[in-house]
C-alpha cells in the first residue's frame, strides 16, 4: 500500500470486497447528515450525547477539516464506510483511529459506528477487517485497542470475527448518551493478527 507521507492532502482510501473507506469530505455532508439523523435513536444508546446542533454543516466542516489535519499529522484517522449503490458510492458508518501512541506503546484505539439500515449485515466486520492491515502494515503499529458497552453483542461479534480478545473490564469508563457507562475491553497484537492472517492463507490454499 503506496502511503503519501509527504502529501499535504493525505487521501487514504482502503478498500475490501464490499466496502470502500476514505476521509471525510465536504460533499459528503448531505448523506452523513441523513443518515445520523435518521440513525439518532439508533445510535443514542452507544455514543456520547449529541443533539441537532452536531448536524450542522458548519461543525461538519470542522470535523472535516479536523479529520484532514490529524491524518497529516499521523494521530488520528477518520473514515467514512460507503458500499456501492448503483454508480454512487452509499454512506453506511464510519470507523475511527484513534489516540495513536508511539515510542514504547505503539498502539491506537479503535471505535466505529453504523448506520441503523445497514447494521446486522458484516459490514462493520468487513470494515475493521479492511482497516486492520492500514493499522498493522502501513502505520506499523504493533497493538489496537477497542471497548464496548457489555450489552452490546453485535459489536463483540465484529471485534471477535478480527480476532480480538477480551482483556478487562473498565468500570465507568465512558460517558455514553450522559452517562459513565461500563465497559469491556478487547485488543489485538500484530503477532495474532499475522498468525491468523496465515492460517487464513493456509485454508484458501
Amino acid at each position: 500500500m503506496f502511503w503519501p507521507w509527504s502529501s499535504p492532502a493525505p487521501l487514504v482510501t482502503l478498500r475490501g470486497s464490499r466496502v470502500t473507506l476514505r476521509l471525510p469530505q465536504m460533499r459528503d455532508y448531505e448523506s452523513w447528515y441523513r443518515l445520523r439523523r435518521d440513525s439518532q435513536d439508533f445510535l443514542r444508546p452507544f455514543e456520547p450525547r449529541w443533539t441537532e446542533l452536531d448536524l450542522s454543516r458548519r461543525v461538519f466542516s470542522m470535523r472535516v477539516r479536523r479529520a484532514r489535519q490529524e491524518a497529516e499529522e499521523g494521530s488520528d484517522y477518520t473514515f467514512f464506510i460507503f458500499i456501492e449503490n448503483g454508480r454512487q458510492q452509499q454512506l453506511v458508518g464510519g470507523v475511527t483511529l484513534s489516540n495513536i501512541r508511539r515510542r514504547a506503546a505503539q498502539f491506537v484505539n479503535l471505535g466505529y459506528w453504523m448506520g441503523q439500515p445497514y447494521a446486522g449485515k458484516g459490514l462493520m466486520t468487513e470494515a475493521v477487517g479492511v482497516v486492520l492491515p492500514f493499522i498493522f502494515e502501513a502505520l506499523d503499529l504493533h497493538r489496537v485497542h477497542a471497548a464496548f458497552l457489555p450489552t452490546n453483542m453485535a459489536s463483540r461479534r465484529v471485534l471477535e470475527k478480527n480476532g480480538f480478545v477480551e482483556e478487562g473490564y473498565a468500570e465507568r469508563y465512558l460517558q455514553i448518551n450522559g452517562r459513565w457507562e461500563d465497559h469491556v475491553l478487547m485488543g489485538l497484537t500484530e503477532e495474532t493478527w499475522a498468525l491468523q492472517k496465515l492460517a487464513r492463507r493456509s485454508r484458501v490454499a
